[in-house]
């Protein structure tokens, strides 16, 4: 039952990062130059760890490695969905309206 809920807590974290981090990218960092670098997701991903960290210390947040490990991955997911979303969105728009 413990594990049970410890990985429905890391998949219900995970998601809702790769959500945010889509939502985010997508609409606010659409036109930023920086998002498209293939380093992007990594990085994001990694910030997103390090604020995720310190609830690794607290006894209510189970295994937070686990936690924390799916937060990354879905932020970092997110931002490389999100950017690639934005690639295809843009070839559409270059051309111009008879």
């Amino acid at each position: 039952m413990y594990a049970t809920l410890v990985l429905i807590l890391s998949i219900a974290g995970g998601y809702l990062c790769y959500r945010v981090a889509r939502t985010f990218v997508g609409r606010r960092l659409r036109f930023v130059d920086a998002v498209r670098s293939p380093w992007a997701p990594w990085i994001a991903g990694a910030f997103a760890a390090a604020l995720a960290a310190p609830l690794t210390f607290l006894p209510v947040v189970p295994l937070g490695t686990l936690f924390v490990a799916s937060v990354a991955l879905g932020t970092g997911m997110g931002t490389a969905s999100a950017v690639r979303a934005l690639e295809r969105a843009e070839w559409g728009q270059r051309h111009l309206m008879p």
